[in-house]
């Protein structure tokens, strides 16, 4: 495989921007440049010669942004048995031509990955169509605790809980199997926290009071900060109690964040996850959008989403990821209370990020580290998440001068629609690489399976 030298980028990495170069060689990052650290022509200097060696690729990126790829550590491909909604070839493609090069499935599919057999179908299938990095999170339910010990620490992220309304039998509320899960296990948990019987007596008010044809406007109502909080905070009790350590998956109430450790990354026990559409829209996008954007946790006040953006620049966020979870247009119509919940996200979240960056929320550098470092370091990924010499070469490079508007034309998502459709961005992505392979180029996503199952430190 020829090398690849990617030269006059402006790259954006470890809290740091500067002019530079990075090397390619076969899947890793073979070399990283500070131009102000060189003198004369860059080329010249990394190859100790006029001119690049002859199986070497140049690619000139002055003007643009270089970024190690993003890692989702929060999406619904819907495979298996969703797949009219999407599938692992069709969402990683999406992926990827949005910047993200690596992701971490959900376990509530068709079959649910409940079981070992159905953890290694996904692993299998994923390696014969998927375009970015993936990983899959087991799922628990109030019976399946004792298979957390079979599982494999460096394939598998976490185990996933739903601590709220769930598909199927995976909702989990049962007091000895939350403590089998919580304790038991040195793996990280990773919640879905909405208290079920505050959700249904809030149903129930609400209904009561006004008959089942509730709009949109009655989610946030029904699906409420108390919900959220009361499971949340008992969530971290619990974890606190036994020694867990637990992820808060898709944060969505200012109230929630204080239940979250400050501090160094490596030193919390307590971490928070925040989404785009949680950082984008408030409830009063909800008489624009209608059910386009119903999500569980749904979308809250300005006030909850301002503290959110706030928690991202200050560091007490953690992670910034989706919960991309497509649905046909047709299963998003309806009321409150039939109405899918989720939308599709991956392919814009970081062009979104840096848009929201771009308007002084917080810095590139801040995105990156949201995006790229902390999943990477979180969840203890081997050499990913990072432009450094001897890590996977999961590179994005941004064109921060040529805008992107969302059409249903250069939509990739199977479902074929977004929230932010008409929408234009300030940056687009102009090319994605996985493992050293260019994957996304000026718009088109090539038709290899260039993923790799992503590996992670037990310790």
């Amino acid at each position: 495989m020829a090398k690849t030298l990617i030269k006059n980028a402006w790259i954006i990495n470890e809290g740091r921007s500067f002019k530079g170069s990075v090397m390619i060689d076969g899947k890793y990052i073979a070399g990283v440049y500070d131009e102000d650290a060189l003198s004369g022509d860059s080329s010249r200097m990394v190859y100790g010669q006029e001119r690049p060696a002859a199986d070497v690729n140049v690619l000139d990126a002055s003007g643009k942004w270089l970024l190690p790829g993003a890692i989702d550590d929060q999406v619904h491909f819907r495979e298996p048995g969703l797949t009219h909604k999407g599938d692992i070839m069709s969402e990683s493609r999406a992926a990827v031509a949005g910047g993200v090069t690596t992701y971490m499935d959900m376990p509530n599919t068709n079959p649910q990955t409940v079981t070992l057999d159905a953890l290694e179908w996904k692993f299998r299938r994923a390696s014969e169509v998927s375009a970015a990095n993936y990983s899959f999170f087991f799922g628990g339910t109030n019976d399946n605790a004792p298979l957390t010990a079979k599982l494999d620490r460096k394939r598998v992220p976490g185990i996933k809980l739903f601590l709220g309304s769930s598909t199927g039998n995976m909702l989990v509320d049962r007091e000895e199997a939350l403590r089998r899960f919580f304790g038991e296990t040195d793996m990280l948990i990773a919640v879905h926290a909405e208290k079920e019987d505050i959700i249904r007596r809030n149903k129930a008010f609400y209904t009561a009071r006004y008959g089942e044809n509730l709009d949109i406007s009655f989610h946030p109502k029904i699906r409420s900060e108390e919900a959220c909080y009361a499971s949340s905070s008992e969530a971290v009790n619990l974890a606190e109690k036994l020694g867990t350590r637990l992820h808060l998956f898709h944060l969505s109430t200012a109230k929630e964040l204080s239940l979250l450790d400050r501090g160094p990354l490596s030193g919390r026990r307590i971490t928070g996850e925040a989404c785009v559409h949680h950082l984008w829209f408030s409830d009063e996008d909800y008489r624009r959008y209608g059910n386009l954007i119903k999500w569980n946790p749904a979308v809250k006040t300005a006030e909850d989403r301002d503290a959110l953006r706030r928690a991202v620049a200050d560091d007490t966020i953690a992670v910034v990821a989706t919960d991309h979870a497509p649905h046909l247009l047709a299963e998003k119509e309806g009321t409150c209370l039939t109405a899918a919940s989720g939308g599709p996200l991956v392919q814009h979240s970081l062009p979104a990020m840096l848009d929201m960056a771009a308007r002084g929320l917080f810095t590139p550098e801040k995105v990156v580290e949201k995006m790229s470092h902390h999943p990477a370091d979180l969840y203890r990924i081997d050499r990913r998440g990072y432009i450094r010499e001897g890590y996977y070469a999961d590179i994005v490079l941004i064109d921060p001068d040529k805008p992107l508007t969302v059409s249903k034309e250069n939509i990739l998502y199977k479902c074929k629609w977004s929230p932010f459709e008409g929408y234009t961005f300030r940056h687009s992505v102009w090319k994605t690489y996985v493992n050293g392979l260019l994957i996304f180029s000026d718009g088109q996503v090539s038709a290899e399976a260039t993923g790799m199952e992503i590996a992670y430190h037990s310790k």
